[in-house]
């Protein structure tokens, strides 16, 4: 993928109220620990998380998406009547029918000519959603667009808990596939994409590209309130599904490590940023970490890190950021953009 014509106007973000620590969960599963005698501070510990945030019980996917759609536009100063498609790309949705976009076109007051549709792709959706919109843009079918994606976390690691409390003869092995459940943390994230004539700000997408391992299909599976995980594989396939992306990447667009100013990637824990970073042979300390406190909020999670990152330590006109993307399947999609 090359694009000349594709422009980033402004990231949008909403964060849920309330937060979890993950030593709050292990106090809830207190009964689990003592029985296998697990030491407390296991899983901030293994997973880097300390805390991750739950919207309010009654907060449906469209009403976070609708926050950080709404900051989005303010930030990027389009009007909602420019807007001519809206993707919303989560895993989590409203309901199967109609699309959560539906809702969130409604709360924005966007127009009734607007494109509105769901795309997802586990935890590369909005990254999908980035590339779909950008085609559109670069083909001359749109001018504007906006992807808005809302994750919330608190039925799924509220089940897990209920879960694990209940298994009737539970081992350590037997709890390993629950794991990861318990890191999923609630968020919001938006951005507005438009074409190079009529863009405010001039962060340029320029391209990138993208790899599957579809064989690994199975590492990773769930609904809303369960999920199954085998972390220690998904990890290690991932990195190597992760290093041929970035191989092609880097051809496609002309790159090398070093003229790579910013990293963003999909927070998952402190293990699989080490690796993946030591696989790729790119420094650390270009990246930009969000996992600590909002813990893996699925398709929010890269660009919801690439928002703060970029409010927090806004780049140097010119700068390449990568954009390093992987979610179950597995499916590996990277990007690039220069400020």
């Amino acid at each position: 993928m090359r694009y000349k014509h594709v422009c980033i106007e402004a990231f949008g973000y909403a964060l849920p109220p309330q937060v979890v620590t993950s030593s709050a969960i292990e106090d809830k599963l207190a009964t689990l620990y003592n029985k296998l005698k697990l030491p407390f501070g296991r899983l901030e510990m293994m997973s880097g998380i300390k805390e991750r945030r739950f919207w309010e019980p009654q907060t449906r996917p469209s009403d976070a998406s609708s926050l950080a759609g709404k900051d989005a536009l303010q930030k990027s100063k389009v009007d909602p009547s420019e807007i001519e498609v809206l993707l919303h790309t989560s895993v989590c949705r409203d309901m199967l029918e109609p699309a959560s976009a539906c809702f969130v076109h409604q709360g924005l007051g966007l127009p009734k000519d607007v494109m509105v549709y769901d795309l997802s792709n586990a935890c590369l959706g909005f990254l999908n959603g980035m590339v779909n919109l950008a085609n559109m843009i670069e083909l001359g079918q749109v001018k504007r667009g906006l992807i808005v994606a809302g994750e919330s976390s608190r039925q799924l690691v509220e089940s897990t808990i209920d879960n694990l409390l209940n298994m009737p003869n539970p081992t350590r092995d037997s709890i390993k596939e629950a794991f990861a459940s318990l890191t999923i943390g609630s968020g919001a994230c938006a951005v507005v994409l438009s074409h190079e004539s009529v863009t405010k700000f001039g962060h340029r997408l320029v391209g990138g590209a993208v790899q599957c391992a579809s064989e690994f299909n199975h590492l990773c599976r769930g609904n809303a309130g369960n999920m199954s995980t085998d972390s220690e594989t998904l990890l290690q396939e991932g990195c190597k599904l992760a290093r041929q992306t970035w191989a092609k990447t880097r051809e496609i667009l002309g790159w090398t490590n070093d003229m790579v100013s910013r990293v963003f990637c999909h927070q998952v824990g402190s293990a699989h940023r080490r690796l993946l970073f030591q696989t790729l042979e790119l420094e650390s300390k270009k990246d930009f970490s969000t996992l600590e406190f909002l813990g893996n909020t699925g398709s929010v999670a890269l660009p919801i890190t690439m928002a703060i990152g970029t409010e927090q330590s806004p780049p140097e006109k010119g700068d390449k950021i990568a954009l390093l993307g992987i979610g179950s399947g597995l499916n590996c999609l990277m990007l690039g953009v220069q400020w």
